[in-house]
């Protein structure tokens, strides 16, 4: 079994959210429901299997959630499905010849899914994540380019 894209991934539901980072838990960092459940402060575990089932959770727990399985898949979908866009916050840095490549490649991929769409041969939730990751990419890197000139220092910077 291959490897998910896990900077590809896009939910398509809020259900389909909370799947996606209990399986980023699971896989990344080897979190079982119940390991999450602790960290959230959750006494029961079965509580998060029926958010689960419901795609129902309480919006004070989304955090503590995605800080549990170390993703925010609740808050993309959220975002997205309300017509905005989620960028990290830019730190006005320079980029490297790869971060090129990486909004290069975002940028293709829209543009083939988009002919595929457009053939018939895509669906449209497919699409619609494909657009929305080069916008996303495109907005962090013209945001990069305004704070170019007062650029924020990398302390505990992920990367």
């Amino acid at each position: 079994m291959t490897k998910r894209n896990w900077k590809r991934m896009r939910p398509h539901s809020l259900r389909h959210a909370l799947e996606l980072c209990k399986d980023y838990a699971r896989e990344r960092h080897n979190l079982s429901v119940e390991r999450i459940a602790e960290l959230m402060g959750l006494t029961d575990h079965w509580t998060l299997y029926k958010w689960f089932q419901t795609g129902r959770m309480p919006t004070n727990l989304i955090r503590p959630y995605e800080t549990a399985c170390g993703i925010d898949f609740v808050t993309r979908w959220l975002a997205a499905s309300s017509g905005r866009l989620l960028i990290d916050m830019p730190s006005g840095r320079n980029t490297t010849a790869q971060d090129m490549q990486v909004l290069q490649s975002v940028l293709n991929d829209t543009v083939g899914q988009l002919l595929q769409f457009y053939a018939g041969k895509t669906k449209e939730a497919d699409t619609l994540a494909a657009i929305q990751q080069a916008m996303e990419g495109l907005a962090w890197h013209r945001g990069n380019v305004e704070k170019h000139l007062q650029p924020e220092l990398e302390l505990g910077a992920n990367e």
